[in-house]
């Protein structure tokens, strides 16, 4: 590409270069001929008061003297007599004396002049001034040569000029070829420094802009990948205990086997998927970019992800209280009558039961008993689950995806993120019972135009399920 910038330069420089040098060479050769025919019709003209007034040779001789002009200046006396080396051809000589006309013309060997001077006795002389081939073009050569000169330092300082601003151009788009290479080979770290023309430093701001939003994706892709196999975990717990009612039957070695399997792999595809990619802080995840989780307006529209929380958070905790009836746990949910619209979907409420719920069955001895308690407040939803378990030791560790220990960590991570979605919290604490007391507070959803207020306050009381 430098090259090519160069021939342009180049070639672009020089047809300059010579359109004004070709008329310009032409120029100044007519001017140096012109002055120089100029100069001996002078000559010729300045001697001619001078003949009027005399013939004499010796003071015409020292006029042309002083004149400085004695090789050249030849006069032509009326008796035929010839003052100097004449270069004139007779017919021009006899031209100018018989027509008595001034006579400038170029002939073979350089210039002459004749100027035809009238004495008296209606005489005729004659003034010969002989310009030579060499003074009509004396200085054009160097002329020329300054000029080209002047011609080739400018070619030679346009071309550098050129290749200077190629090589910047090169240097930036060699930057951005090898950064687009580099990110095709999986570097996800890759980006580059914008620089050049404003077209390549656009060009490398948006690749930098495509390469952050690719990592992303990316992260949010893998990230959903763990949370969707981590909500796989909820149906293998179920499976898991049926396989031990099923202990002492010739299946239930089979099927525990494979349910172990499937749990192993499940916990691969979560590791695998949540190996560190080469990004900045993202926090997205299964319910999208929580940089962007305010993306609700102060009036929800009917487009709008929306659940009443209390109904799922009741068909949920009904399915775990079967479970728990198995594994002879005391389960009892307390649950507000009052709306409690959220700004998420069904799916999503129900993914954060699973997750706290599960890792009670997970983290706890088959008999420890766990309460679900759904409290509506002015401003808010608060989802309590707490157990009788050994609690969590280090509840700031926990909060962070991937921070629990003896887990993947992803399912606190799924609840505090959907808390986050409605602009809500997440808090862990240790509750009455001994064991971890998880509140998750979902901000209430913006009331539909056709709602009215909330219906007048009124609380159930616990419902223990156990059997």
């Amino acid at each position: 590409m430098r090259r090519s910038l160069a021939g342009v330069a180049l070639a672009v420089t020089s047809m300059v270069a010579l359109s004004f040098l070709i008329p310009l060479a032409a120029l100044v050769m007519s001017l140096v001929k012109e002055q120089s025919v100029t100069a001996a019709e002078q000559r010729a003209a300045a001697l001619a008061p001078v003949l009027t007034l005399t013939t004499d040779r010796a003071a015409l001789r020292e006029s042309a003297a002083g004149l400085d002009a004695t090789e050249h200046l030849v006069i032509h006396l009326p008796d035929a007599q010839t003052l100097g080396r004449t270069q004139a051809p007779a017919a021009l000589l006899e031209r100018a004396r018989r027509g008595r006309e001034s006579i400038s013309q170029q002939i073979s060997s350089g210039w002459i002049c004749l100027q035809p001077v009238v004495l008296p006795g209606d005489r005729v002389a004659v003034i010969e001034n002989f310009v030579p081939e060499e003074e009509l073009s004396r200085g054009v050569k160097a002329s020329w040569a300054v000029m080209a000169l002047l011609a080739v330092g400018l070619i030679g300082g346009s071309v550098l000029v050129a290749d200077r601003l190629g090589a910047k151009v090169v240097r930036s788009s060699k930057n951005l070829a090898q950064a687009s290479r580099a990110l095709g080979e999986g570097d996800l770290d890759t980006r580059v420094d914008p620089g050049g023309p404003k077209e390549l430093r656009d060009a490398g701001v948006a690749f930098n802009a495509m390469a952050h939003r690719m990592t992303e994706l990316l992260a949010v892709e893998r990230e959903l990948v763990a949370d969707l196999s981590h909500r796989l975990r909820t149906p293998l717990t179920a499976l898991h205990l049926a396989s031990e009612r099923m202990a002492g039957t010739p299946e239930s070695a089979r099927v525990e086997a494979a349910v172990d399997a499937l749990e192993t792999e499940l916990h691969a595809i979560i590791t695998a998927a949540r190996t560190p990619l080469a990004v900045g802080p993202m926090g997205q995840g299964l319910l999208g970019n929580e940089a962007g989780t305010h993306r609700h307006t102060a009036v929800a529209g009917p487009s709008d992800p929306r659940c009443e929380a209390a109904d799922v958070i009741r068909r949920r905790t009904a399915f775990w209280a079967v479970l728990a009836e198995q594994q002879e746990r005391l389960c009892s949910l307390t649950i507000t009558q009052e709306p409690t619209a959220v700004s998420l979907s069904d799916d999503d409420v129900a993914a954060v039961v699973d997750a706290l719920i599960g890792n009670v069955f997970r983290h706890t001895a088959p008999g420890t008993p766990f309460g679900v308690h759904v409290v509506r407040t002015a401003q808010a939803v608060e989802l309590v689950v707490e157990d009788a378990g050994p609690g969590i030791p280090e509840p700031d560790r926990a909060l962070s995806r991937g921070g629990s220990t003896g887990s993947s960590g992803l399912g606190l991570d799924i609840a505090r993120r959907a808390a986050a979605v409605t602009r809500g919290s997440m808090r862990i604490a240790r509750g009455p019972r001994g064991g971890a007391h998880i509140t998750v507070v979902f901000a209430l959803a913006p009331p539909l135009p056709s709602q009215r207020g909330p219906r007048a306050s009124r609380r159930r009381p616990v419902w223990p399920l156990k059997r």
